[in-house]
Parts: structure tokens; sequence; C-alpha cells
């Protein structure tokens, strides 16, 4: 069956994946909200028509089931393909950055494409030729149960109150061109912030990062979560 616009099974199930576990993320769909199929559509670039084909799709294929109120959420096995593709695509930007010489948010890009290239037996002998390594470049536990069992420790950027520090761990990937700005600007992990000053009429605040004091828009700091330092 052909894909819509060419976007695979595993894609969607990847983006659901996305919705579904990082950081408070998802949220079972509320009046007014907008649903997952437009979230998912937002995400890969996809109408909202497409979307919707495919989450039906997932749903048939026993991949996607509805929840008390309507909202689409992964079954028992699309959680497992899900986390497997998910998996898959962390070690592949490890090998892309690790052996290839890419950059970090160039291997986002091309991790996507190249997901359907390697089989699960090539991922396991890249993964040990790489050393086993624990994360992605962009923060993220290769393995998803220890991601999900870190979230609780972690804040988005913007959740920090004025005065409070921290450790940025993770960097989302879903959106490239703010993946490259992160990088471009400084915002990677390791790196240590404070949170200065929160302006929400002008829907930005201002941190403290290695070189000084800097405005960042609270969309970003959506996107940067961070270890509040003890």
């Amino acid at each position: 069956m052909a894909q819509p616009h060419g976007h695979s099974v595993d894609e969607y199930l990847e983006t659901i994946y996305f919705l579904a576990f990082p950081i408070g993320e998802y949220r079972p769909q509320r009046q007014g909200s907008p649903t997952l199929a437009s979230r998912v559509a937002e995400m890969l670039g996809v109408s909202r028509a497409s979307a919707g084909e495919m989450l039906k799709r997932l749903e048939a294929e026993g991949l996607v089931e509805r929840g008390e109120q309507k909202e689409a959420i992964l079954t028992p096995s699309g959680i497992e393909r899900a986390e497997r593709v998910v998996r898959k695509h962390r070690i592949i930007e490890r090998f892309l950055t690790d052996f290839m010489g890419y950059t970090a948010s160039e291997s986002h890009v091309f991790a996507d494409e190249m997901g359907d290239t390697f089989t699960d037996e090539m991922i396991e002998r890249m993964y040990e030729r790489l050393g086993r390594p624990d994360r992605c470049p962009h923060g993220w536990p290769v393995e998803p149960e220890v991601e999900q069992s870190e979230n609780q420790g972690l804040l988005a950027l913007a959740e920090l109150e004025p005065g409070q520090r921290g450790e940025i761990v993770r960097l989302a990937e879903h959106d490239g061109d703010l993946l490259h700005w992160f990088y471009d600007e400084g915002y990677v992990p390791g790196s240590n912030v404070e949170m200065r000053e929160a302006q929400p009429a002008a829907g930005q605040l201002k941190v403290v990062l290695a070189d000084g004091e800097r405005a960042i828009g609270e969309k970003a700091a959506q996107g940067l979560y961070v270890r509040v330092a003890a």
C-alpha cells in the first residue's frame, strides 16, 4: 500500500511516540485542543486528511486504539514497535556523528531518511561497534525505557522559575530548523543554564548561558529539557 506523502508506518509511529512519551508532551484530547491527527500532520508536514487516513490504518492493524475520550493512543504492540524504531533512529544518529563525521543536527535528518536501510541485525552490529552508546547526539537515551524513567527528573527550560539553574540534558528533535538553531546558539547537552526572567507578554524568556545573558523564545525553551540543580 502506498504511504501518504511518502511517510512510512514506522515514521508515523515514531511521531506518535514523541507526542506520547516525552516529558508531558502528550495529553488526551481536551475541548478545543488540537487532535492527535492534527499534531501528527504538523510534525510530518502532511495534510490532516493524510494523517487521519494513516491513523485509521494503524488502528486497523492493531497499533493504535481509541481511548475513553476517543483520542488515538498506541497499543502495547504499537508501543513495542515504536520503541524499536526510536532506538534504531538514535543508534543511526550516533553512527552518522561518530563514524561518518556529520554534525549532530545533520544526523537527525539523515537518520530519518535511512531508517529503513538497515535490518535489526545490522543495527545491533552498529550498536556494538559504537561501544554500546547510552545516548543519541541530542541527549536522548538510546533505550526508551531509560528515557521514560528519566523523564520524571527533567523539566522544560520554560518551566524553570527565575533564579533556578540546571543542566541541559536533551534537545527536542521534531523541528529540524529549531534543532539547528539550538546548536548554532550553544544550547547543547551538558550546558549549564539559569533562568533570569520570564516575559510572558512577549513570548520570550531571559536566561544566562555560558557567554552571558540572552533572550530565548518560549517555543524554543519548551524544547530544551533540563535537570534542575539541587
